[in-house]
């Protein structure tokens, strides 16, 4: 069985102290881990344009890499599949046309609804998440526990990859 085609995105902002969490994940990545033909990598930061120009590609599988303010430990590593993005199709029609006309200010939760909206979002995306100590302010440089988290969320990662 041939194994999915899978896209990992880190998404955040480097000037925002913990945001940069997807970035660095996904640099570290690079730099550790064995490269797949079946795996592609990319920087996604705050826009999300480009992934939805990625996304039509046609993965299997898309997983956001970002810090996240859930429950939980400073550093704490989560993997969950996201059950449901809301849909544009719901929206009121004015709100629909400012939407899809407006996509200079873009998020990744935006542009995961605009990829589906296109038909390109994969069946399956997973959140890989590091709680965060800090986000607040503009600042460079990770908290020390974000920045030990990444071994372990590469590890993660790498080990769910490999069992698929």
């Amino acid at each position: 069985m041939e194994k999915p085609k899978t896209l990992i995105a880190g998404v955040g902002n480097e000037l925002r102290q913990d945001d940069a969490f997807g970035i660095a994940f996904v640099r570290e990545w690079e730099r550790t881990v064995s490269s797949d033909d079946r795996i592609t990598t990319m920087e996604v930061g705050i826009g999300g344009i480009h992934l939805v120009q990625e996304l039509h590609s046609e993965y299997d599988i898309l997983v956001l890499a970002d810090a996240v303010d859930w429950e939980g430990t400073p550093g704490q590593v989560y993997f969950h599949r996201v059950e449901s993005i809301s849909d544009i199709e719901d929206m009121p029609l004015d709100e629909k046309r400012a939407f899809l006309a407006d996509m200079h200010y873009t998020n990744p939760m935006r542009a995961l609804m605009l990829a589906k909206a296109l038909k390109v979002l994969p069946p399956e995306v997973y959140i890989l998440g590091c709680k965060s100590v800090r986000h607040d302010d503009f600042a460079i440089g990770m908290s020390p526990q974000v920045s030990e988290a990444i071994p372990k969320a590469i590890q993660k990662l790498n080990n769910w990859l490999t069992s698929i």
